[in-house]
C-alpha cells in the first residue's frame, strides 16, 4: 500500500483528503491528515465577530467532524518535513514516510515582524481581526467606544482574503452609524498598495465606494513600526499617522516548519507551479491554498478552485501521465459594503476583476462591482455552503477556471 500524506487539515486539506479519498481506496492508497489543531475555524466569520454578527461559537467546528472515514487522522505538530527521504518527522515523536505529499498548511499573521506592534496597545486599542481571539477581543473594544480615529492598515502584501480589510472599513461605516456615532469615527483606510485594491478596475470602483462613504483613503504607505505609546502608525519613510484605535492586518506568512524544513521563500511560501500546482523541485509534491507561493489571492475560493487541478494532477502522478497546467489562479469573493448589501468580483491571473454579472445556475445572475442585496445574501449563505458541501470535497455550481460569461470590459 502506498501512502499519501496531506499536511495541513484547514480548508485545502480537508477538502483534497475527502476529494481524493474515494478514488484512492480502489488504488491501493492510505490517506493521512496530519494537523495540530483539534479545531477547525470558519475564518470569512471572523470579519463579522467585531460588529456582533457572528460570535466565536458561530466560526469553529471539530476538524473530526468533517474528515471522511478512511482517512486517518494524526494530531500533532510537525516538526520538519525532509523532502529528499520522503518523510515528515512530528513534534510527537513520530516519523511519517510517504508516496506523495501535499502540503495545505496555510498561513497566519506574524504581528512580531513589525517593529512595535505587539508592545505597549496591542490588543488594548490595536488589534488584528484576521485571528478569532481578535476579532473577540475587537468586538469587546467596539461595544463600549465612544468614537475618535480609527485607522484600519494593512501591513504588506500578499495577505489572506485581500478584499477582508475593505470589508471591514465597509461594516464599521455601517456599524458605526447603527450606534449612531458615526458622525463622530474617522475612518482611514491605509494600504501599501497604489490604490484600494491590487487590480485598477476594481482598485477604482472600491476607491469610488470609499469615497462615498467618507472613509479616508492612503497609498503607498509601507508600515515600519507602530509606536503604541504616542498611538502612532509610521511607515519606513518616517510618515507618521494618528489613532485612537488601530485595527491592522500584520504581515502574513506561511508556516513555521515550511521555514524550518528550508522549503520556502523569505515569507515561507512554497515554491509552486503556478498553473499545476506541483511543487517547483520535487514531483511527488504538490501544493494548495495560502501555503503556495503562486500570484493567485490567498483566499478560500482560490484553494475550492484549485483543488480541482491538484485533485486531476495527483491522479495523473501515480498514473505517469503529463501534468494539465489547467489552473488559473480563479477568485471568487463577495464583498460587504454594509446596510444589507455587497459586492461581487470574480476574476484570474489574467483577467481582472470586470462589471456585468456572474450568472450561477440554479440562482441566476449575481451583479459584479456593483451593490446588491443579493450579493449580501449570497455572503452570508456561504458559511452553510462551507460546512456542508465545500469541506466536504462536493462540487459547487461554479466551474474552476474562470467563465467571461456576463462579463463586460470597464471604459
Amino acid at each position: 500500500m502506498k501512502n499519501l500524506l496531506i499536511l495541513g487539515a484547514g480548508t485545502a486539506g480537508t477538502m483534497m483528503a475527502n476529494k481524493l479519498a474515494p478514488e484512492l481506496e480502489s488504488r491501493d492508497w492510505k490517506i493521512t491528515l496530519v494537523d495540530q489543531d483539534e479545531t477547525h475555524y470558519y475564518q470569512p466569520g471572523f470579519l463579522f465577530i467585531p460588529f456582533g454578527i457572528y460570535s466565536r461559537e458561530d466560526v469553529i467546528k471539530r476538524k473530526r467532524d468533517y474528515i471522511r472515514p478512511g482517512v486517518e487522522l494524526v494530531m500533532s505538530a510537525i516538526e520538519k518535513i525532509h523532502p529528499e527521504e520522503n518523510r515528515v518527522a512530528l513534534a510527537n515523536g513520530q516519523t511519517l514516510s510517504y508516496d506523495a505529499l501535499i502540503i495545505a498548511t496555510g498561513s497566519d499573521i506574524s504581528p512580531e515582524e513589525t517593529e512595535g506592534l505587539t508592545g505597549e496597545g496591542w490588543q488594548r486599542n490595536i488589534f488584528d481581526f484576521y485571528t478569532v481571539d481578535g476579532a473577540v477581543k475587537l468586538a469587546a473594544f467596539l461595544k463600549d467606544w465612544k468614537g475618535g480615529k480609527m485607522v484600519m492598515s494593512v501591513t504588506e502584501m500578499p495577505i489572506k482574503c485581500p478584499v477582508a480589510p475593505l470589508e471591514f472599513v465597509f461594516l464599521a461605516d455601517w456599524f458605526f452609524t447603527e450606534q449612531g456615532i458615526r458622525d463622530k469615527v474617522e475612518i482611514e483606510y491605509v494600504t501599501p498598495l497604489p490604490g484600494a485594491f491590487t487590480k485598477p478596475v476594481a482598485s477604482r470602483y472600491l476607491g469610488d465606494f470609499l469615497e462615498k462613504k467618507n472613509i479616508k483613503l492612503t497609498t503607498d504607505f509601507d508600515t515600519g513600526s507602530v509606536d503604541g505609546a504616542r498611538n502612532k502608525l509610521i511607515s519606513y519613510d518616517e510618515t507618521e499617522i494618528d489613532y485612537d484605535l488601530l485595527v491592522i492586518v500584520p504581515t502574513v506568512m506561511g508556516a513555521e516548519v515550511i521555514g524550518r524544513s528550508g522549503m520556502g521563500d523569505e515569507l515561507r511560501f512554497v515554491p509552486t507551479h503556478d498553473r499545476t500546482l506541483q511543487h517547483k523541485e520535487y514531483e511527488n509534491i504538490f501544493v494548495i491554498g495560502d501555503a503556495a507561493n503562486i500570484p493567485a489571492s490567498k483566499a478560500g475560493s482560490v484553494a475550492h478552485f484549485a483543488a480541482d487541478t491538484v485533485y486531476d494532477n495527483f491522479l495523473r502522478y501515480i498514473e505517469g501521465r503529463p501534468l494539465l497546467e489547467s489552473f488559473d489562479g480563479h477568485a471568487n469573493c463577495f464583498i460587504e459594503s454594509g446596510f444589507g448589501k455587497g459586492l461581487l468580483i470574480d476574476f484570474s491571473y489574467d483577467v481582472e476583476p470586470l462589471p456585468g454579472k456572474f450568472p450561477l445556475p440554479g440562482i441566476g445572475p449575481y451583479s459584479l462591482l456593483e451593490e446588491s442585496k443579493m450579493n449580501h445574501w449570497g455572503k452570508m449563505m456561504f458559511r452553510w455552503i462551507y460546512w456542508n458541501v465545500l469541506l466536504k470535497g462536493a462540487e459547487l455550481p461554479i466551474e474552476a477556471q474562470m467563465s467571461m460569461a456576463g462579463k463586460r470590459r470597464a471604459s
